[in-house]
């Protein structure tokens, strides 16, 4: 194999990789610039030496999604990807093309590109009958049960004047405030983050419980119809219309007469997008005409007629000093970049997460490398790439994900099919002990009046080794610490007797079970009432409970088969911790609020917002933190916020006070 051939072959396994990553495991390690980059030099080679040509070479065709979990169904309509440019230099070339074969004037449309996963909804007779994922561009998965669960897409249509078939396509998208909470979720659970909202709604879309889909709150977007007998003959003018059959079309959509309007969009946008709920990588320009985009047509694998316009990350360069890797409270290992401190979209980057293995192994990092750093989504700091350039002899050793954890000395696990690692000595590691201890004290676990300084010097004087401990501490010992005067040691001594309280959900969620959040915990303890029937679930029971996959069900078992916890559940029962549903919550539960949701803001003279939460969900409601067109009531109490007044003044939302709900509630 000559040199020609071997570089050929070595792109396109680098390429089918990045592919793997990017679709099926919703893992890049590469940005979508630099797969572009490589993908162009693979597509020049090609060129050039046609007699090393493969039918299944990553030139030749999209992505894929595909999963062997979903039915796979041939699109009708390729889904076939866009071309990439990066300069306005890249985006005049298409205009003057598309003039020069067009040879006759015509109008552009500009719209975001929004950064999710891409999805066509087939609607017949004007009902939802298929949802399908782009897959390799022409079959994808069939994720019609998950996608019917997505409040923005209709399951049937609005008013009569829609041909009896046709597709529509967009983008699922998980919103910024989402993402935190999932992420901080995901965080107290012990489980690897998501890198971005993106992977996040891929992930989602994948799940094989429709109702874990349904509580993480996925948007869509959409933005091209296509179909035999369309209403209009323009790009523009179909979306107008669909909009009115209920469509959720974005209204960011422009009409462009000139190339200096084009310019325009892209530099308001390259600005405005920061304030977006969603999160964008750049625009899309087409052009309007579904005459004359019949006429452009198509290469092998991308429209002529459309481009994708991407915005430049920020990103700056700096030395990478170090890598720590930090174990989490349910074993897992992340490593860490500790850089020399760079300006970075206005705020000073010091440290960037490397997530896991095999991203390190694809940066080939070496201490003392100079890094490009960029923020993903402007929010979290992420190593793009090396520049090798710089390399020298001086530059120190070759980053490897460490075997043994760096507290205890274990050695690391990595379970199937998972990216993390994990530290099993989960009785004897000294970061999951107090990492369990904070997650037990924090304010939505029992509530007990201790931060992780605390946790810290009552570790290090040796008086608490697990979450049972803490109920055997005594006024005097913590009297012998330095800083702790009597007034503060008594405050810690009412707020663990106060816990005793606190009611089993909470307890539950408290233990710190792996995948076992708030939500989770919540449902568990309705399903089984107590803990002993829940130590005595089986796999099949837990299943039954709604938003219980297999993977928690396994978790919830895993946990209770291990000795030594039942034995703290046993210590914790004994020093008089809930270990049931309190009767008087049951014979008080009801579905007088179902369906309607709630957000609670400001403060309250008879209950608390915590307390006024559990009512509301007592009584078959939820709670959301944020006011949206979906909010029938916000619960307003004192020094409600401005802003939360504002929207729901836009939206149309009822304001209530404490009296009318209580008075409500009662009726």
């Amino acid at each position: 194999m000559n040199e020609i051939e071997a570089k050929i072959k070595a792109l396109r396994e680098e390429l089918e990789q990045h592919n793997y990553n990017y679709y099926v495991l919703s893992e890049p390690v590469i940005s979508d610039r630099e797969f572009d980059i490589r993908l162009k030099e693979l597509q020049a080679l090609e060129d050039v030496y046609p007699e090393y040509a493969d039918p299944l070479s990553p030139t030749r065709r999209v992505g894929s999604d595909l999963s062997k979990d979903f039915e796979q169904v041939e699109h009708r309509y390729p889904m076939l990807s866009l071309s990439n440019t990066y300069s306005e230099g890249e985006v005049r070339e298409f205009y003057s093309r598309s003039m020069r074969l067009l040879n006759e004037p015509f109008e552009m449309i500009a719209e975001l590109k929004y950064d999710g996963t891409s999805i066509s909804l087939i609607y017949e007779q004007g009902r939802l009958t298929h949802a399908i994922t782009r897959g390799d561009g022409t079959r994808g998965d069939d994720v019609t049960a998950n996608v019917k669960t997505i409040r923005s897409i209709p399951l049937k249509l609005r008013g009569d004047n829609y041909p009896d078939r046709f597709e529509i396509r967009g983008e699922i998208l998980l919103p910024w405030a989402e993402f935190d909470r999932l992420n901080k979720e995901r965080e107290e659970q012990g489980e690897p983050l998501f890198a971005n909202p993106r992977n996040a709604a891929s992930g989602t879309l994948k799940q094989q419980n429709p109702t874990v889909v349904a509580s993480r709150k996925l948007d869509a977007y959409l933005y091209y119809l296509l179909g035999e007998n369309l209403p209009a003959d323009t790009h523009y003018d179909n979306l107008q219309i669909a909009r009115s059959w209920g469509f959720k079309i974005p209204d960011v959509i422009r009409k462009c007469y000139t190339l200096d309007e084009v310019f325009d969009y892209l530099t308001y946008w390259n600005v405005e997008r920061k304030k977006l709920p969603v999160a964008t990588d750049g625009v899309v320009l087409k052009i309007n005409s579904l005459y004359q985009q019949k006429n452009l047509g198509f290469t092998a694998k991308s429209p002529r007629w459309a481009i994708a316009y991407k915005f430049q990350a920020e990103r700056a360069v700096t030395r990478l000093n170090s890598v720590a890797f930090q174990v989490g409270r349910t074993g897992t290992v992340t490593p860490v970049a500790n850089l020399e401190p760079v300006l970075l979209s206005g705020t000073t980057v010091r440290r960037a997460s490397l997530y896991n293995a095999d991203i390190i192994e694809s940066l080939d990092l070496h201490i003392g490398d100079c890094v490009y750093v960029e923020k993903g989504g402007e929010i979290i700091p992420k190593i793009t790439g090396v520049d090798s350039a710089t390399r020298t002899k001086l530059t120190g050793n070759k980053v490897h994900f460490i075997t043994n954890c760096p507290e205890c000395g274990a050695a690391l696990t990595r379970p199937a099919g998972e990216t993390a690692y994990y530290c099993p000595n989960e009785a004897g590691c000294p970061p999951q002990i107090k990492g369990r201890i904070e997650h037990f004290v924090s304010r939505r676990a029992m509530d007990i009046h201790m931060g992780p300084e605390t946790v810290e010097d009552l570790y290090n004087a040796g008086y608490i080794r697990n979450t049972a401990d803490l109920y055997t501490l005594k006024l005097r010992d913590l009297l012998r610490l330095e800083r702790w005067a009597e007034k503060s040691a008594q405050n810690l001594m009412d707020s663990l007797e106060a816990s005793k309280t606190v009611p089993f959900e909470r307890v539950l969620f408290a233990l710190g079970i792996r995948y076992v959040g708030e939500t989770v915990a919540k449902r568990l303890a309705y399903a089984f009432l107590n803990i002993r029937q829940l130590q005595q679930a089986s796999l099949e029971s837990l299943m039954q409970v709604s938003e219980i996959g297999e993977r928690i069900a396994q978790s919830v078992l895993n946990y209770f088969a291990d000795e030594g916890n039942l034995s703290l559940i046993g210590r914790l029962a004994a020093y008089g911790l809930q270990m049931s549903v309190d009767e008087t919550v049951l014979t008080g539960r009801s579905n007088s609020l179902k369906g309607l949701s709630f957000v609670i803001s400001g403060t309250f003279a008879k209950h608390s917002r915590d307390e006024y939460k559990a009512i509301i969900e007592q009584h078959g409601g939820k709670c959301s933190g944020s006011v949206s067109s979906k909010t029938d009531y916000i619960l307003a109490g004192d020094n409600m916020g401005q802003v939360k007044l504002e929207k729901a003044a836009k939206l149309g939302v009822k304001i209530i006070h404490e009296d009318e709900f209580l008075k409500m509630l009662d009726e």
